[in-house]
């Protein structure tokens, strides 16, 4: 396991019923393509050596000992492989005969679970020939020459890297209280069930929604196998599913119906799964009083890595096919955090700087749709442009036209005269563009917005947003500050990408030249052709690398080098891994450095799972050290 990833599969073999040596071949032959792959678990369905269907068969003697023959071939088989094996058998304890999954590696086995929920309705009889594992009495038997404990308490395997994975076996994840509810909390990180899935209508949508409430309700990995081709199809037929989850959220998941064996290979995120469980008191209060048994792997050999999840480079903006929804529903939360500060001190007025940028654009756009909910008048809300040293032309006419489309009310004010008498006052040589030259300006229009919102009796909305704020971006005190942030949980990838959609809804150029205007400030003079010349990107870098080390640095508690590495990977092709450290390095030295700013923010809606703000989700002293994190990334 690097970088806290596992590499996991999901087997579904084509099977013969009651035919053992063929079902065993087939198994060892997934098994040496799975190791081949670098898979570190794999997991067959239930009963995959016999065959789940062979119904009263199983209660022949021939059969059941045949079965342990196989697994000792596959102990054989595996004696020089690394790679943990789960396959499903019968096991014979005492006069009882038992669903079971036995876990095998390196030619030892090293456990036996016994399924625990048996289905006895319908067109499943499991009781008629197996008994439940909370019949069992703790006991240690032989299983396949090799003396085993099997017990119906839950067990933890430990491997050799850290990971912990449990099991349980088809009807059990359909229990009203499944062992993976007890495994996760006595610390399993990964279920891998092994099942025997028949296929009716309407059952796979609800199979995969079961595994994906079970997945996120114990924030697991899940890995289901479900027997397919080759089994009897006298009544019912079996599909041959290959899931898995990763809290909730789908990971990869085969064809049904195949005719051909097919493995699922996927890795899933130990690192990711814990940070969520540290930080969810839930989920520690309810792990009081889970215990487990535990049992270690057998030390594997180091493997090659290579990354096989998709990352996504835009981990920000909807992905889904509910993309559009998911806007809507981003906006909702921001009109609606604004339309209640406005009711609850009974304001009807709103003051915004409008600069023809995108986070002013959409804060605009935002306070235009919480005075339509709340029924007030456009023109309380007071847009005002105020030009300066680098104000262009370009977005000088975006911000009026936008303003004058919209039906608010105008105010240009230029801030050239205050501001030049400003530097003669402090004694500033106003040739020279440093950071006072452009602080003085953010900080002469922020005064501009207050003073307005006093003589209006209006409160003034902020426009930063959340990759600002993680970067410091901002003039404390100046565009830092305002009465209610609407775009304080908005990164900039994802305003951006608000701001196309909502163009569409009021069906405006204006609103899809703003997205595709250069990000600035605009405090520096325009260059000879009147064009920005102030590129914020240039100089802290891109917004898109920047959301993604935010997403995973605040979301996750990932390590900069586990950041660089998921990087490098989405970003291929765009960005070596040169620019990436570079940038990474620029993103770990200001979010340490600038936290003095995010100290105290105005109040403005979470609308996503990262937030800056001090009272929420992040609380980080001003003057705590990045030397860790930057060692780690130099190293």
């Amino acid at each position: 396991m690097k970088y806290g990833l596992i590499k996991v599969a999901a087997a579904v073999p084509a099977v013969k019923v009651a035919d053992i040596d063929y079902n065993v071949r087939e198994i060892e032959s997934m098994i040496a393509q799975a190791e081949g792959q670098g898979v570190e678990i794999i997991v067959f369905p239930e009963l995959s050596v016999t065959g789940y269907s062979c119904q009263d068969l199983f209660r022949e003697q021939l059969l059941i000992d045949k079965a342990e023959e196989g697994l000792m071939q596959l102990l054989d088989f595996t004696r020089k492989l690394d790679i943990i094996c789960i396959v499903g058998l019968p096991i014979q304890v005492g006069a009882l005969l038992y669903n079971c999954a036995a876990v095998i590696q390196g030619g030892s086995l090293l456990g036996i679970i016994p399924k625990t929920y048996l289905p006895n309705y319908n067109e499943f009889y499991e009781k008629r020939w197996f008994a439940s594992s909370q019949d069992l009495t703790p006991r240690e038997i032989y299983v396949a020459g090799s003396p085993i404990t099997v017990s119906p308490e839950s067990t933890v395997f430990i491997t050799c890297d850290g990971a912990h994975f449990g099991i349980e076996i088809c009807e059990d994840v359909w229990a009203p209280v499944p062992p993976s509810n007890h495994l996760s909390l006595a610390g399993a990180d990964i279920i891998f069930n092994l099942s025997a899935s028949n296929e009716l209508i309407g059952k796979h949508q609800y199979l995969r929604s079961l595994l994906s409430q079970q997945s996120a309700r114990t924030m697991s990995g899940y890995v289901y196998a479900s027997c397919g081709f080759g089994e009897s199809s006298q009544d019912v037929v079996y599909g041959g599913n290959a899931i898995i989850f990763e809290n909730g959220h789908l990971l990869t998941e085969g064809n049904r119906f195949s005719f051909q064996p097919q493995i699922k290979i996927m890795q899933i995120d130990i690192d990711r799964l814990r940070t969520e469980r540290r930080c969810n008191s839930t989920f520690i209060n309810a792990q009081r009083g889970a215990t487990a048994r535990f049992v270690d792997c057998k030390l594997a050999q180091p493997k090659p890595f290579e990354l096989v999840r998709s990352i996504n480079p835009h981990p920000f903006i909807p992905q889904d096919e509910k993309m559009h929804e998911s806007c809507e529903e981003i906006l909702n939360i921001q009109v609606a955090g604004l339309a209640k500060r406005l009711y609850h001190i009974g304001c009807e007025k709103a003051v915004i700087g409008i600069s023809g940028g995108l986070d002013s654009t959409l804060a605009l756009l935002v306070t235009v749709k919480a005075f339509d909910k709340l029924g007030l008048d456009r023109h309380g809300i007071i847009g005002i442009t105020m030009p300066g040293f680098g104000t262009t032309d370009r977005t000088h006419q975006n911000a009026v036209k936008l303003m004058q489309e919209l039906g608010i009310t105008i105010s240009e004010i230029s801030i050239a005269k205050a501001v030049t008498q400003h530097f003669e006052d402090i004694g500033h040589d106003p040739n020279r563009h440093d950071v006072t030259y452009e602080n003085s300006q953010a900080r002469e229009r922020t005064q501009i917005l207050m003073d307005v919102a006093n003589k209006e009796n209006a409160i003034v909305v902020g426009t930063g947003d959340l990759s600002e704020l993680a970067l410091g971006w901002a003039t404390y005190n100046g565009d830092h500050m305002s009465m209610y942030g609407v775009n304080a949980g908005v990164p900039k990838t994802l305003i951006r990408y608000l701001v196309k959609y909502v163009a569409g809804e009021f069906a405006t150029d204006v609103l899809l030249d703003i997205v595709d205007t250069p990000i600035s400030p605009e405090l520096i003079p325009a260059d000879e052709q009147g064009n920005i010349k102030q590129k914020t990107e240039d100089l802290v870098g891109p917004y898109e690398l920047h959301d993604f080390f935010i997403y995973y640095f605040l979301r996750f508690g990932f390590s900069p080098k586990k950041i660089l590495m998921l990087a490098c990977h989405a970003f291929c092709g765009k960005y070596d891994e040169a620019v990436i450290r570079k940038w990474l390095h620029t993103f770990c030295r200001r979010f340490f450095s600038q936290q003095f700013k995010r100290s105290c923010l105005p109040d403005g809606p979470k609308v996503g799972s990262v937030s800056l703000s001090p009272r929420g989700d992040w609380r980080m002293p001003s003057d705590a050290s990045s030397d860790l994190w930057l060692k780690e990334l130099q190293s």
